[in-house]
Protein backbone atom coordinates (compact mmCIF):
# COMPACT_ATOMS: atom_id res chain seq x y z
CA UNK A 1 0.00 0.00 0.00
CA UNK A 2 1.33 3.45 -0.81
CA UNK A 3 2.65 5.77 1.74
CA UNK A 4 1.31 9.07 2.12
CA UNK A 5 4.55 10.66 0.55
CA UNK A 6 4.09 8.31 -2.03
CA UNK A 7 0.87 9.51 -2.74
CA UNK A 8 1.84 13.07 -2.89
CA UNK A 9 4.67 12.28 -5.28
CA UNK A 10 2.47 10.32 -7.81
CA UNK A 11 -0.10 13.34 -7.61
CA UNK A 12 2.72 15.25 -8.51
CA UNK A 13 4.08 13.16 -11.24
CA UNK A 14 7.04 12.49 -9.99
CA UNK A 15 9.17 9.04 -10.97
CA UNK A 16 9.27 6.50 -8.25
CA UNK A 17 12.11 4.60 -8.10
CA UNK A 18 12.19 1.52 -5.33
CA UNK A 19 14.86 3.75 -3.54
CA UNK A 20 12.81 6.46 -3.54
CA UNK A 21 9.63 4.45 -2.43
CA UNK A 22 11.26 3.02 0.43
CA UNK A 23 12.64 7.04 1.96
CA UNK A 24 9.33 7.91 1.44
CA UNK A 25 7.44 5.37 3.55
CA UNK A 26 10.44 5.93 6.45
CA UNK A 27 9.60 9.64 6.27
CA UNK A 28 5.69 9.02 6.41
CA UNK A 29 6.28 6.89 9.31
CA UNK A 30 7.96 9.02 11.43
CA UNK A 31 6.68 10.39 13.82
CA UNK A 32 9.33 12.92 14.81
CA UNK A 33 11.36 15.25 12.84
CA UNK A 34 14.16 13.61 11.57
CA UNK A 35 17.60 15.30 9.67
CA UNK A 36 19.07 13.64 6.55
CA UNK A 37 21.54 11.36 8.79
CA UNK A 38 19.00 9.93 11.17
CA UNK A 39 16.26 8.93 7.50
CA UNK A 40 19.71 7.05 6.11
CA UNK A 41 19.70 5.23 9.46
CA UNK A 42 16.51 4.35 9.49
CA UNK A 43 16.53 3.74 5.68
CA UNK A 44 19.88 1.34 5.79
CA UNK A 45 17.80 -0.77 8.30
CA UNK A 46 15.64 -2.29 5.56
CA UNK A 47 18.24 -1.68 2.47
CA UNK A 48 21.66 -0.92 3.28
CA UNK A 49 22.70 -0.36 -0.33
CA UNK A 50 20.90 3.23 -0.27
CA UNK A 51 23.78 6.07 -0.10
CA UNK A 52 23.34 9.29 2.48
CA UNK A 53 23.72 11.28 -1.06
CA UNK A 54 20.38 9.51 -2.38
CA UNK A 55 18.76 10.52 0.95
CA UNK A 56 20.01 14.07 0.31
CA UNK A 57 18.79 14.41 -3.52
CA UNK A 58 15.30 12.25 -2.45
CA UNK A 59 14.43 14.98 0.56
CA UNK A 60 15.61 18.16 -1.33
CA UNK A 61 13.10 16.54 -4.54
CA UNK A 62 10.32 16.05 -1.66
CA UNK A 63 10.86 19.36 -0.34
CA UNK A 64 11.05 21.64 -4.06
CA UNK A 65 7.59 19.41 -4.68
CA UNK A 66 5.69 20.40 -1.49
CA UNK A 67 5.55 17.05 -0.23
CA UNK A 68 8.06 17.49 2.95
CA UNK A 69 9.01 20.80 5.04
CA UNK A 70 12.29 21.50 5.75
CA UNK A 71 13.04 23.30 9.57
CA UNK A 72 16.04 24.98 10.83
CA UNK A 73 16.14 24.88 13.86
CA UNK A 74 18.24 26.88 15.88
CA UNK A 75 21.86 25.54 15.90
CA UNK A 76 21.02 22.03 14.48
CA UNK A 77 20.39 20.27 11.18
CA UNK A 78 17.84 20.80 8.77
CA UNK A 79 14.85 18.42 10.16
CA UNK A 80 11.93 17.81 7.74
CA UNK A 81 8.48 16.61 8.32
CA UNK A 82 5.86 15.79 6.13
CA UNK A 83 3.78 18.25 4.76
CA UNK A 84 -0.21 18.57 6.17
CA UNK A 85 -3.11 20.79 5.59
CA UNK A 86 -3.38 21.41 9.33
CA UNK A 87 -1.23 24.31 10.34
CA UNK A 88 0.86 23.56 13.52
CA UNK A 89 3.75 25.17 15.59
CA UNK A 90 6.98 23.85 17.29
CA UNK A 91 8.14 24.06 20.56
CA UNK A 92 11.64 22.89 20.91
CA UNK A 93 13.31 21.59 23.83
CA UNK A 94 16.92 23.01 23.86
CA UNK A 95 18.71 20.43 26.44
CA UNK A 96 16.90 17.11 24.38
CA UNK A 97 16.22 18.30 21.14
CA UNK A 98 12.39 17.06 21.42
CA UNK A 99 10.19 18.91 18.90
CA UNK A 100 7.10 19.10 20.65
CA UNK A 101 4.02 19.96 17.83
CA UNK A 102 1.48 22.53 19.10
CA UNK A 103 -1.35 24.70 18.48
CA UNK A 104 -2.93 27.58 19.64
CA UNK A 105 -6.02 29.74 18.72
CA UNK A 106 -5.18 32.60 20.78
CA UNK A 107 -1.35 32.74 19.28
CA UNK A 108 -3.17 32.37 15.86
CA UNK A 109 -5.78 35.14 16.63
CA UNK A 110 -2.73 37.72 18.18
CA UNK A 111 -0.18 37.04 15.14
CA UNK A 112 -3.78 38.45 12.58
CA UNK A 113 -3.91 41.35 14.57
CA UNK A 114 -0.77 42.47 14.80
CA UNK A 115 -0.81 41.52 10.96
CA UNK A 116 -3.37 43.69 10.31
CA UNK A 117 -2.44 46.78 12.89
CA UNK A 118 0.31 47.04 11.14
CA UNK A 119 -1.87 47.02 7.87
CA UNK A 120 -1.45 43.39 6.11
CA UNK A 121 -2.94 40.78 5.54
CA UNK A 122 -1.44 37.36 7.06
CA UNK A 123 -0.90 35.05 4.46
CA UNK A 124 1.86 32.37 6.13
CA UNK A 125 3.71 32.04 9.23
CA UNK A 126 5.75 29.97 11.10
CA UNK A 127 6.53 29.71 14.93
CA UNK A 128 9.52 28.14 16.86
CA UNK A 129 9.65 28.44 20.27
CA UNK A 130 12.56 27.81 22.20
CA UNK A 131 12.66 26.38 26.23
CA UNK A 132 13.60 24.31 28.54
CA UNK A 133 11.76 21.86 30.89
CA UNK A 134 11.19 23.30 34.26
CA UNK A 135 12.95 21.66 36.65
CA UNK A 136 10.50 20.17 39.72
Amino acid sequence: MPSDIENKCIKRGLRLTDQRKLIAQVMSESEDHPDVDELHNRVNKIDSKISIATVYRTVKLFEEAGIVAKHDFKGNKARYEQTTEEHHDHLIDINTGEIIEFVNEDIEKLQKQVAEKLGYKLVDHRLELYGSKNKK
